[in-house]
């Protein structure tokens, strides 16, 4: 018998979403207004349910069902498909007067207060119980309605790392389960320093008290367990509830931190998350902005929030939300310009999204989101924001036979790992002000994403744990870029040499190597294994308190900032330098061929101009549509069973002009490009042309 294919409904084109709140109405009697509109515009699915627990059951054991009926109805009349949520992150009050005990415990011994969201321990059985019988009301109802294509489990989980007594008594068995022994545990984390050694399990002290890098390390995957455990769990239940060949997933929000979005992904039949980034011009492709923040605020960040939704599975992924006409608190609101929200829908599209849905349909009118807005305002009518998604409600049906099982593509694949980001949380390497940063690993690695895309290459993100042999490696990834590795196995060190030598170019980034998957230092010059296949190495490294001169036979060619590894070339060509009195005898960068292929070191923060020259270096020419490309301009392409289709960006508030390398026509108008035409961008224009 074939295996159901529940994801049938999205290996065809874009689809245009929206969360809808019927409930949270001042005049829920518009439900057939807004369908209506969400008609007119080409919104075809929604999001319902996941935020109203206390509406599900507004007493302990008293469900109020029905309210639900008449909008799945209706939508299935307006011919809009619904992903149906699990109401379980957001509990009533009723339960957290009745259990106090489920409220999760911070750090430094402190209860969570309810009053937002999340506030329980997910991982207690007593909340279980109340959370399975909520979901079995729920889905058991609704589950099996026509509307219902899709089940959201929860929502973004992961917000809390929890410090009840019970999730620490089960840590310390999680420990002695993968560590036989303490004599092993004690070995293996250095606990001989500062007189930690235990010699019972009983010992192993509470995490709010933690001072030892292996422990922390353990502890972080421990809490992203306990959440795709979560996850995993609520799938079970829904599974039996709805047809077979509806799919279930969670919106993911990638920051938290107990979230491995590669291990929840495991549990779902699709990834989805959120995709937030300011509008206006922090989507000038020039600015560079800060960071480390929830939403990106600058271009590069953008492109790989969104291929790091991609990579959680490998394949397409649903936006389950995505800003509107603002986002977040008022001091945050920025509408976005004309012609931006086409933008960062194809963006989206264009790194494999099969569904982009706002947040939300109406700006609301009470509780803490009043000034996220909605594709409608507070007055409820439609107005520019509306006629701008319409366009790309348009737009989407348009291109939906060319985008049918496209892939996008990429010139170059980028290593993310949980685990080194948990070892650089803990330990930043980069400085923030007066204090360590804690998104240093995030830091490292977009700065490398950054120059890659200001380098004209698409960037695909792989996870550390995804890493295939080295030859296929090679095949999927002919460039491959790996920065900020700390926690690095052996294993995996070893496969990129031999990706190296194989053929594949690799670059190798700051601190890449120094560590191994224990979270200990290791002894040996680093980076370890790779670093003599590369003919470099370092022994010194070095925060820097300011930026570094970076120089090429003798010339400042740029800047180092954040950090240093000191690289002592043996066998490596020195590529470039630095002027400094103590760094000046260390090599910036270094390259050497390997094999059939190459690796490069990194051994700094380089300034974006210095590292994209770097990286593109290292990559060669990206090829592509375009012969001639101003810095302002982007080009993804996707590759479907009609041919390769290219998404060209303006991310610029001037007109620019591109020259195309070969003939191309439109996909969403009748327009026909010979080869060598220039053809000139409005501002924040986007195109979708398919290779001629």
């Amino acid at each position: 018998m074939a295996p159901v294919d529940r994801l049938r409904a999205w290996r065809g084109g874009p689809r245009l979403g929206t969360a809808y709140y019927n409930e949270y109405l001042p005049d829920p009697d518009r439900l057939e207004t807004d369908l209506r509109l969400m008609a007119d515009a080409g919104i075809t699915c929604i999001r319902v349910g996941e935020s109203v627990w206390s509406t599900w059951e507004p007493r302990d054991g008293e469900f109020d069902l029905e309210w639900m009926t008449p909008i799945l109805d209706a939508a299935t009349r307006h011919g809009i498909g619904v992903i149906l949520g699990t109401p379980t992150y957001a509990v009533p009050p009723w339960l957290a007067r009745a259990h106090p005990e489920l409220a999760v415990v911070r750090r430094d011994g402190s209860p969570v207060p309810w009053g937002g969201r999340q506030e329980v321990d997910y991982t207690s059985e007593l909340f279980r119980g109340y959370a399975e019988r909520v979901i079995r009301a729920v889905i058991g109802r609704h589950g099996r309605h026509p509307a219902v294509t899709g089940v959201q489990l929860d929502n973004e989980a992961g917000l809390h790392l929890i410090h009840n007594d019970d999730v620490v008594q089960r840590f310390r068995e999680w420990v002695a389960e993968r560590y036989g022994d303490v004599e092993t545990l004690n070995r293996e984390w250095g606990l001989t320093y500062w007189s930690h050694r235990i010699a019972d399990w009983d010992e192993l002290w509470a995490p709010a008290g933690n001072t030892t890098p292996a422990y922390d390390l353990a502890w972080r995957r421990f809490q992203a367990e306990l959440t795709a455990d979560f996850i995993g769990w609520q799938a079970g239940i829904v599974r039996e509830l709805v047809h077979e060949d509806t799919f279930l997933t969670t919106c993911v929000a990638y920051q938290r931190p107990a979230m491995d979005d590669v291990a929840v992904g495991a549990q779902l039949d699709i990834a989805s998350g959120n995709a937030y980034y300011l509008a206006q011009d922090a989507l000038d492709l020039d600015r560079e902005g800060a960071g480390g923040q929830w939403y990106a605020d600058d271009v590069p960040q953008f492109v790989l929030m969104a291929d790091r939704m991609r990579a959680t599975k490998q394949g397409p992924f649903l936006v389950t939300e995505t800003g509107a006409a603002s986002i977040g608190p008022a001091w945050l609101t920025r509408p976005p310009y004309d012609g931006q929200l086409a933008q960062a829908a194809w963006l989206l599209v264009a790194r494999g999204a099969r569904l982009v849905s706002y947040w939300h349909w109406h700006t609301l009118h009470s509780g803490a989101e009043v000034h996220w807005g909605g594709i409608l305002g507070h007055d409820l009518e439609p107005g520019r924001i509306h006629a701008e998604v319409s366009v790309i409600g348009r737009q989407f049906a348009a291109a939906a036979e060319w985008l049918t099982d496209a892939a996008p593509d990429a010139d170059l694949g980028l290593v993310y790992a949980h685990d080194s980001e948990w070892m650089m949380g803990f330990e930043p390497p980069l400085a923030a002000g007066s204090e360590g940063d804690r998104g240093s690993y995030a830091r490292i690695v977009g700065a490398f994403g950054r120059a890659a895309i200001d380098a004209g290459l698409q960037v695909g993100y792989v996870d550390e744990r995804q890493l295939p042999e080295a030859d296929e490696l090679v095949r999927r990834h002919p460039v491959l870029v790996v920065a900020g590795l700390v926690a690095a196995s052996d294993p995996t060190l070893e496969t990129l040499a031999e990706y190296a030598r194989l053929g594949g170019r690799l670059v190798l980034g700051p601190r890449t190597g120094y560590g191994d998957d224990e979270g200990r230092m290791r002894a040996a010059l680093a980076p370890a294994i790779v670093g003599a296949v590369a003919g470099a190495g370092y022994r010194e490294f070095a925060a820097l308190a300011a930026p570094v001169d970076v120089v090429r036979d003798g010339e400042v060619v740029g800047s180092a900032h954040g950090w240093i590894d000191g690289l002592e070339p043996d066998g490596a060509e020195v590529v470039l330098g630095y002027r400094h009195e103590l760094f000046g005898r260390w090599a910036a960068v270094t390259r050497r061929d390997v094999g059939a292929g190459s690796i490069t070191v990194v051994g700094s923060l380089l300034d974006r101009a210095t590292l994209a020259e770097v990286i593109a270096a290292a990559a060669g020419s990206p090829g592509g549509i375009l012969a001639a490309r101003p810095s302002s301009v982007t080009a993804h392409s996707l590759t479907g069973g009609r041919g390769r289709v290219w998404v060209v960006h303006n991310w610029s508030p001037e007109p620019r002009a591109v020259v195309l390398d070969r003939a191309a026509a439109s996909v969403l108008d009748d327009a026909v490009f010979a080869a060598a035409a220039e053809v000139t961008l409005a501002p924040w224009d986007v195109r979708v042309w398919r290779e001629a």
